[in-house]
């Protein structure tokens, strides 16, 4: 990774010497981007697990009158002799991508596709996981997967407004399931609001996920769920962490947890008691935060990755994800070729989305 170098734009590309370097500036421009795994504290929770596997390659993207315009939270990750460049953060995360404005992704971009033109990072070529679907990457890049990330906006002005603008049976069944369950059980839904009980609820959390999926889910990985845990400590601190139990007759039932950041309600990760499925226990909690949401000003409510029918019935909208990539050495075109014919199939578009997540 070679000092200041100066783009055929107005851009020059800057590196930067760790994460404590620029953490002001980072946070500002997390702020900017509404992207909760943009953030300072997601990156660093991510690298502290992650980090063992690559080499830090944080750069900063300056514009002519030396702003920051946006940071490029990358590193070198290595397989043999391949040597790819990626962002920090994949696999947990829902959505990365550059540091900054939603006016200033695709200047980033351009920043990034120029600087491995020009090989700054000394890299075989690029990965770029999860990125924002309507953001232009697929116009400097090549896209090996997409994925939904589905949001629903929240702009009634009370529940009641909500629920009359979905279908007649849906907003039934929403109805239903609430008091049926009701009518069953005394139900409590609390929120971790303290460090003292958060590992407790995270590991009610992670044990009901891990009941709900027998084992089967890609998010029961011992590292991303230490990081997941460092990262919650720091959105309790920070007032982000949205960690809901639901409790039947005082058994913990089902789980939700997401956070609250940049104006939207963020949907994580979810668990519920195998021995409650018929109660829909998991559909009446998830009603139930789009309510507190919505209750307490939230303007959207993002699904993230995965498209799962229960999000398109309430969802509106999906810009999506997309995975890119991009050789810049013989061994990085031919890495890059393969995982293009894999594409071709609907085994391989599965192990893509997959590997990139």
């Amino acid at each position: 990774m070679r000092g200041v170098a100066p783009l055929d734009s107005d851009l020059s590309l800057h590196p930067i010497q760790g994460l404590d370097a620029v953490r002001d500036k980072w946070t500002s421009l997390a702020e900017c981007s509404g992207n909760l795994f943009a953030t300072w504290e997601w990156a660093t929770a991510w690298w502290a697990h992650f980090g063992v596997e690559g080499t830090l390659r944080l750069t900063e993207v300056r514009a002519a009158d030396g702003s920051t315009q946006a940071i490029l939270p990358l590193y070198l990750w290595s397989k043999g002799p391949l040597k790819l460049l990626r962002f920090i953060g994949h696999g947990p995360a829902d959505q990365l991508g550059p540091v900054c404005g939603p006016d200033d992704v695709l200047g980033a971009g351009r920043a990034l596709r120029s600087g491995l033109d020009d090989g700054y990072w000394d890299c075989d070529g690029f990965l770029g996981e999860t990125l924002a679907g309507d953001q232009g990457w697929s116009t400097l890049f090549g896209v090996l997967a997409t994925e939904g990330s589905p949001v629903l906006a929240l702009g009634a002005s009370d529940w009641d407004a909500f629920l009359a603008g979905l279908s007649r049976n849906h907003r039934r069944q929403i109805r239903r399931d609430e008091r049926r369950l009701a009518a069953q059980f005394d139900i409590r839904y609390r929120l971790t609001a303290g460090s003292g009980g958060l590992g407790d609820d995270l590991d009610i959390l992670f044990r009901l996920h891990d009941a709900r999926w027998e084992g089967r889910s890609a998010a029961a990985g011992g590292r991303a769920r230490r990081a997941v845990r460092a990262f919650c400590a720091e959105a309790l601190r920070a007032g982000w962490l949205r960690l809901w139990i639901m409790e039947l007759d005082g058994r913990p039932a089902a789980a939700w947890l997401g956070f609250r950041y940049g104006g939207a309600e963020i949907y994580y990760q979810q668990g519920r008691d195998p021995d409650f499925a018929e109660q829909n226990v998991g559909g009446v909690l998830q009603t139930h935060t789009m309510r507190a949401a919505l209750e307490a000003g939230a303007g959207e409510y993002h699904f993230l990755r995965g498209d799962e029918a229960f999000k398109y019935r309430f969802a509106d909208r999906d810009p999506g994800l997309a995975t890119v990539a991009l050789g810049t050495s013989p061994l990085g075109r031919l890495a890059v070729g393969s995982v293009t014919a894999l594409r071709r199939s609907e085994r391989g578009r599965r192990m893509i989305v997959r590997y990139a997540g």
